[in-house]
């Protein structure tokens, strides 16, 4: 019986954040910004992958429909989403909204914050999903690539994670700066210029410039090792003999030989082959906490 009543309680007390996340998801889904970014990213989408559909194996191809996440051009977009609840015009209406609802300033400025989290994930993987579960599956005139389920999946996880750092780092600026036009500007000319000086030092854990070129080596990473080094090795020089053997046989066949793949330098680079993802994770998983943390604490100081 006490637990019931506990889960009650729990229920009723969450039940006026829950309104705010569902009123803010359903403004925002309504807003222009957003439709024309959900167009948008269909379109480009699609452009990459058809362009790239015959040149590129299927974790450069990958790779390079995540790239407009992660560098350019969606990174306005993402940070005009997180700066536009707590600064602005919008800030009056924060006022009134946590005045008028029995709620406290830092629920109000989560649920309003992880509304938009959810919006930019689900714009996102409902664009591309699809679209990498077709290059995957499709019979395309490139040869087969090693890319693993698991690969997909931390992949999307990791550009996920980028997108809540940058909602976060919007929610931040605009709580300390106030005005969202001032916010944006500053963050596009501290953040992209950290970024390329990061990626210099091949810094995927902190720069996305770099974690996109990492991306292709991720998407080709198994679950676990099956095999050892001294197996592998052998099949290396199986395979070496093999080709050189086919080499030989096509030269005297009278058929067509396999159209070569285009290695884009930027994707299939081998500097990222220790790539780890527990560093990735850290790398934005705790910048995203303090920026969340420090947004609320700026927003609980201050007047409304």
């Amino acid at each position: 019986m006490d637990s019931t009543d506990k889960t009650l309680k729990l229920g009723t007390r969450m039940m006026p954040y829950v309104a705010i996340l569902q009123h803010d998801m359903k403004a925002l889904w309504g807003s222009r910004l957003v439709r024309l970014w959900l167009g948008a990213t269909v379109v480009l989408t699609l452009m990459l992958a058809l362009a790239n559909w015959s040149q590129f194996q299927d974790a450069p191809l990958i790779a390079s429909l995540l790239f407009p996440y992660l560098v350019f051009p969606w990174f306005f977009v993402v940070v005009v989403l997180g700066v536009g609840p707590v600064s602005g015009s919008q800030a009056e209406a924060l006022a009134d909204g946590i005045l008028s609802r029995p709620v406290s300033r830092c629920g109000y400025l989560i649920a309003a914050w992880f509304a938009r989290v959810v919006l930019v994930w689900s714009a996102y993987l409902v664009v591309v999903v699809p679209v990498i579960a077709l290059v995957t599956l499709a019979k395309r005139p490139v040869p087969e690539d090693t890319v693993t389920v698991y690969g997909v999946a931390t992949a999307l996880f990791v550009v996920g994670l980028v997108l809540t750092f940058l909602v976060s780092l919007g929610f931040l600026m605009g709580t300390l700066l106030r005005k969202p036009l001032l916010a944006v500007v500053v963050l596009i000319f501290v953040w992209y210029p950290i970024s390329v000086i990061l990626s210099v030092f091949s810094l995927e854990e902190f720069s996305p410039i770099s974690l996109c070129q990492a991306l292709p080596t991720q998407l080709r990473q198994p679950w676990r090792e099956v095999e050892g080094s001294a197996k592998v090795n052998t099949n290396k020089l199986d395979m070496n003999a093999f080709s050189s053997l086919s080499n030989f046989f096509s030269v005297l066949s009278p058929t067509k030989p396999q159209p070569k793949v285009a290695k884009p330098d930027f994707f299939e680079s081998k500097k990222f082959a220790n790539f780890s993802l527990l560093r990735v994770t850290l790398g934005y998983g705790l910048p995203t906490l303090v920026a969340v943390i420090l947004a609320t604490l700026s927003f609980y100081w201050r007047d409304l």
